[in-house]
């Protein structure tokens, strides 16, 4: 049986009527290439099947073309979809992605960190375990010269840039909300303070308390891990404790998901007596019998400026000058059905 032939780069020059030349560094990504010719060489080479020759690739350029991303959970929605977004940037451009997960543990984050410096990685995506204090592991990403991206959650650390969201806006958006509701006690059931994320949340909702003149009680301020059986335990509690409170604000989805079910099991009306709303605008919050209000990260988003800054920092010509980028996202608050309670006007 005859072999088919393999595709050069030639044939793609052939077909576009441009030089192999050209096709060569459309394909590297070359500053000395047209947007648009890139795209029409990276359209024709997917026609025609054109593979690269990553190990000439790599011993040409010196990269490996290879990506570590290191996540706490890959089955979280939100980190899933970072990653998607990382890779719908960086895959058309020869990368491909290593994907590992920290379990939350300081010390397998640390073993994920080496494995990936091994296999002379060309950069490193993460978010923080909620465990990582000692900040070690990560000099010695910065040791080797490997780009360092954190995204979500991030350590302030000189030289390395960062794709976050703005967990202060956001909170004090779903807390400012529920106030023009007309609700008044309002909980607050945070994450790890350890952890920036849920710190800025907590700020934030206690920056929009006082906005409107609101008393801060401290039993209206719950610390959790982030579960559905989390939310359920802290809902209980409140009830059990007879603490008053007419609506409860979550820095996480799974734990309002959780604290639902337990008003609900209670006989409570949503958004009638308590009204809910929580973080992260997972998939589910859409789907449920009552819709949760959630603020939105744009993970997707997160992802890809992630990667892109991840390409600027790698073909920087200049290496002598390395630019820190701190992208901060504006999250955004989709109001469903737990938080809205219909025809109100709350004169504040």
């Amino acid at each position: 049986m005859r072999q088919k032939e393999k595709i050069t780069i030639y044939d793609i020059s052939k077909k576009l009527n441009i030089s192999a030349a050209t096709v060569s560094r459309a394909l590297n990504d070359s500053n000395r290439v047209s947007p648009k010719t890139k795209e029409l060489v990276l359209k024709m080479a997917k026609e025609l099947n054109y593979q690269q020759n990553t190990l000439a690739l790599a011993l040409k350029s010196g990269r490996t073309f290879n990506v570590g991303v290191i996540v706490p959970y890959i089955n979280h929605t939100f980190f899933a979809s970072v990653i998607r977004g990382i890779e719908e940037e960086l895959t058309p451009k020869g990368y491909h992605v290593i994907i590992c997960q920290s379990h939350e543990d300081v010390a397998n984050e640390a073993r994920q960190i080496k494995t990936l410096l091994n296999t002379h990685i060309d950069g490193i995506f993460i978010s923080v375990s909620k465990t990582t204090e000692d900040l070690s592991h990560i000099q010695e990403i910065q040791d080797d010269g490997v780009p360092l991206i954190f995204f979500d959650r991030k350590k302030d650390i000189r030289g390395v840039s960062s794709v976050t969201i703005n967990d202060y806006e956001g909170a004090f958006m779903a807390t400012e909300h529920l106030i023009k509701q007309g609700y008044r006690n309002i909980v607050h059931i945070g994450g790890d303070s350890k952890l920036e994320i849920y710190k800025h949340r907590y700020d934030g909702y206690i920056a929009a308390l006082r906005e409107y003149d609101i008393a801060i009680d401290s039993n209206l301020i719950l610390e959790v891990s982030s579960t559905v059986e989390a939310g359920i335990e802290a809902v209980k509690e409140l009830l059990d404790k007879n603490i008053e409170f007419d609506a409860f604000f979550s820095a996480s989805d799974y734990v309002a998901l959780g604290g639902l079910r337990e008003l609900r099991s209670r006989g409570i009306k949503i958004p009638e007596e308590v009204g809910v709303v929580g973080f992260s605008n997972e998939p589910f919050t859409k789907y449920l019998e009552c819709p949760l209000t959630s603020v939105g990260q744009t993970p997707m988003l997160m992802g890809q400026i992630a990667a892109q800054v991840f390409l600027e920092q790698i073909n920087d010509q200049s290496k002598s000058v390395k630019v820190e980028k701190k992208v901060v996202l504006m999250p955004e608050l989709y109001e469903r059905e737990t938080s809205s309670k219909k025809g109100v006007t709350v004169n504040l």
